[in-house]
C-alpha cells in the first residue's frame, strides 16, 4: 500500500514537471498552446502518454511550432496520437 501511494506521488509530481515546462517554452505562443494543452490533457495521461508527450516538450521550441504551424512534416517518433491530440487542441482566448 505504501509503494503505491510513493508511485502515484511520483506521477502527481511529473505531472505538475510538465505542466510546468509546458507554460514556461521561451515563445508565448507555445506556452499559450502547450500549457493550456497540459491543463486539460496531462490529468488523464498515463505514464506512456506522458514519456511521448516529454520527447515532443523537450524538442527546440522552433521545431515543435513549425510542426503545430504545419510549415514542416513531423518526424516519425513523434507522428502519434498524441502529436495529433496537440495539433486539434484549439485554445481559449
Amino acid at each position: 500500500m505504501e509503494e503505491n501511494s510513493d508511485v502515484q506521488e511520483t506521477v502527481e509530481i511529473r505531472r505538475k514537471r510538465l505542466r510546468y515546462h509546458s507554460w514556461h517554452r521561451g515563445t508565448k505562443e507555445l506556452d499559450l498552446v502547450l500549457g493550456q494543452f497540459a491543463e486539460k490533457h496531462l490529468p488523464t495521461m498515463d505514464e506512456a502518454d506522458m514519456d511521448l508527450y516529454e520527447a515532443i516538450i523537450n524538442e527546440n521550441e522552433h521545431d515543435i511550432y513549425a510542426w503545430l504551424a504545419r510549415r514542416e512534416s513531423i518526424p516519425p517518433e513523434h507522428d502519434h496520437h498524441i502529436m495529433n491530440l496537440i495539433l486539434d487542441f484549439k485554445i481559449t482566448p
